[in-house]
């Protein structure tokens, strides 16, 4: 038995070869590798109910946030519910094909979204009796019964869009819960019925901000401003040496800070600029890697960051503007790395950008179409300003955008008369972009409701670990263990956070992963003497670093698709392309002077000015290349003179500023004795 049925074929995927993947190959490698990419298609009737389901979601959190006065439990617990029944419309319970048929839904999948939808709901409708009583020995037996069967059903539904590693973590954390004595409904109270489980700060933040920063992106997203972003940028570097290359690494970090997806940003703006690199000259593997690391990067990119920076605020206890701030410089670091060793790959192999008749003007095409900046800058500005509320900010942001958007289809109209369109053909052409401006809106709301299932179930599950460690003080169980193993040592404790972050982040969203670390590995860094918010921040970035690191790169498996290369040597590139990703947050968690925490200005300046400086020496070390190939030896020196340059300190830059000089007359004078032999 099932809702609908009709049978389809997926196309096999189709790697390793020179060409450029087609959509159909990117759709069908991230279908085997993305959990959020396995998803069911609809056509027909069926495929308009969904639209609508999901239309009415977006508007529903609209209204929750923006008008109805609910009180956190109501709010936070009716959302979750919606969230069950979306996902299992959406997600089959594994990639088999006999799962994935058009238009269909098993019987048991409507049952298990109906019946974990009516636990969370059940909650709701008695949450004035279950609050009052506030006690778990007042649960009565369906009290207890929806808890259990609602946190099951969430994490099954967890697991079908996210995959195993989360829910196998909570699992456990729910299993120590027992383990150390709690009783059943202690457990369920604490998990189910406060704000300190489920229900807690990360599913309220989610309520709150995320999912209407995902509906700003998805209403940015129709302005046209992706491929803005794109042409802006093929305008400002596509003509210098690899321009196609730097074209991806700025491009993909403007796209990326709004997406918060590293997958959907590689897929997106790799569709365009991994074929112009390959035409160029890149190898396929290096030209996934590189959508792959920016695309990766533009998570930490300021001011947007995705949707983490908004629960870092929340975890840290800082205004969000300050968390965007102190996030500059190690993003300029990261990006300053990827392009210049972008260059350098470009001057080492004689590579060429594009002609500058093929490109856009970058005057003109500011002046023509830079009012599509209009909703980002604003959204920035009222930020900044703290005009209202950060929810109330996004909403007037999506309209801004939905506003322009609107302006951007009806700007060629004023054209039409003068390339010949007039009379019955003018009227048609305003008409039909009429309908596909509201075709727009109601599409952009429903891809927000789509983009909100992912990370909405994923907070709602790492809050069930937030829950246990403060219901069993397993947190600082934790600490004091890790404390003991590392003894004095800071290094040893980074270290083995950054193997927890890069592990559970091959398998879970960005934001969820920041959560857990941020709920169990933090505070251990924070007890060791690191600032909070460079503890917070380290946490940040090897979560989202997960993403290009083998064997489970998933942005560099959609790069490779895209460039029909080999999924791991993309990866393996695209982590080289990221070294500052793994070098950086380190220093900043040493000396947070980086995320000019106690700095002056003088220090800020010196801190920016050798750091890039420092990367360039990097870089270096990483291709092997200065106008002349760089023996093995130089390129180890040239590393370790860049990383003095980055930390902080006058006694580390003299050193690594030296290095960096002298280096740099031995490789000119080794191109000038190379080309006079010639």
């Amino acid at each position: 038995m099932a809702l609908f049925k009709k049978k389809s074929t997926e196309p096999e995927p189709v790697v390793d070869d020179m060409s450029s993947g087609s959509e159909t190959d990117v759709q069908a490698v991230m279908a085997k590798y993305d959990r959020e990419s396995n998803t069911r298609t609809f056509e027909g009737i069926p495929k308009k109910i969904v639209h609508w389901f999901f239309v009415a979601f977006s508007l529903y959190v609209v209204y929750m946030n923006l008008i109805a006065n609910w009180g956190e439990r109501e709010r936070r617990a009716s959302f979750v519910g919606l969230l069950i029944i979306m996902a299992f419309i959406m997600y089959p319970a594994n990639r088999s094909e006999r799962f994935k048929k058009r238009n269909y839904i098993p019987w048991y999948d409507a049952v298990l979204g109906l019946v974990g939808a009516f636990c969370f709901f059940w909650f709701v409708l008695n949450v004035d009796r279950i609050v009052n009583a506030a006690r778990p020995a007042a649960l009565t037996t369906m009290d207890v019964a929806c808890a259990v069967v609602g946190v099951l059903i969430m994490l099954e539904a967890t697991r079908r869009v996210t995959g195993w590693p989360i829910v196998i973590v909570a699992s456990c954390f729910i299993a120590y819960g027992f383990l150390s004595g709690t009783s059943l409904r202690k457990i369920v109270f604490q998990l189910f019925y406060t704000l300190n489980g489920v229900l807690g700060t990360p599913i309220g933040v989610c309520t709150t901000f995320i999912v209407l920063f995902i509906l700003f992106g998805a209403f940015l997203e129709m302005t046209g401003v992706s491929d803005f972003f794109i042409r802006m940028a093929n305008a400002l570097v596509g003509s210098t040496s690899g321009g196609p290359a730097k074209v991806a690494v700025i491009s993909s970090a403007l796209c990326g800070m709004v997406s918060g997806s590293s997958v959907a940003n590689t897929v997106t703006t790799g569709s365009v600029t991994i074929p112009m690199m390959k035409k160029t000259g890149y190898r396929g593997e290096f030209a996934g890697a590189v959508e792959a690391a920016a695309s990766t990067g533009g998570q930490i990119m300021p001011p947007i960051m995705g949707a983490a920076a908004f629960l870092m605020a929340e975890f840290v206890g800082i205004p969000y503007a300050q968390v965007a701030v102190k996030a500059i410089l190690p993003a300029v670091l990261y990006f300053s790395g990827i392009f210049i060793m972008v260059h350098l790959e470009a001057k080492r192999s004689g590579l060429k950008g594009i002609p500058k008749d093929q490109l856009p003007h970058v005057g003109r095409l500011f002046l023509t179409e830079g009012y599509l900046l209009i909703p980002l800058a604003f959204l920035v500005f009222v930020l900044a300003i703290s005009w209202k509320s950060t929810a109330t900010c996004a909403m007037y942001a999506a309209v801004v955008a939905l506003v322009i958007g609107a302006i951007h289809k009806m700007i060629p109209w004023f054209t039409l008369s003068k390339n010949g369109i007039t009379g019955d053909e003018k009227s048609k052409r305003i008409k039909s972009d009429s309908k596909d401006m509201v075709v727009g809106f109601f599409d952009a709301l429903e891809n927000g409701a789509k983009n909100s299932i992912s990370v909405g179930l994923a907070c709602a599950t790492a809050g069930i670990i937030a829950g246990v460690v403060t219901m069993t003080g397993i947190g600082q169980i934790l600490i004091t263990g890790i404390v003991a193993l590392a003894g004095q040592h800071v290094i040893i404790a980074l270290f083995l956070t950054m193997f927890a972050c890069i592990i559970l982040g091959m398998g879970v969203p960005t934001t969820a992963n920041y959560v857990i670390m941020a709920t169990t590995c933090a505070p251990i860094l924070t007890k060791m003497g690191i600032e909070p918010i460079a503890a917070h921040m380290f946490v940040f970035y090897f979560g989202i670093v997960a993403d290009i690191t083998p064997p489970v790169a998933l942005a560099a498996y959609a790069g490779s698709a895209i460039a029909k290369a080999n999924p791991m040597k993309t990866g393996l590139n695209a982590s080289r392309l990221a070294i500052a990703a793994f070098i950086i947050p380190y220093i900043f968690a040493m000396s947070p002077s980086m995320l000019f925490v106690n700095a002056n200005a003088i220090e800020v300046v010196q801190i920016i000015l050798t750091s890039i400086l420092g990367m360039f020496s990097v870089s270096i070390g990483m291709v092997g290349f200065l106008r002349a190939k760089v023996s093995p030896l130089l390129r180890i020196i040239a590393i370790v003179g860049g990383l003095a340059l980055i930390i902080p300190g006058l006694t580390t830059d003299l050193v690594g500023l030296a290095v960096i000089v002298l280096l740099v007359v031995f490789q000119s004078l080794k191109a000038k004795k190379a080309a006079a032999a010639a």
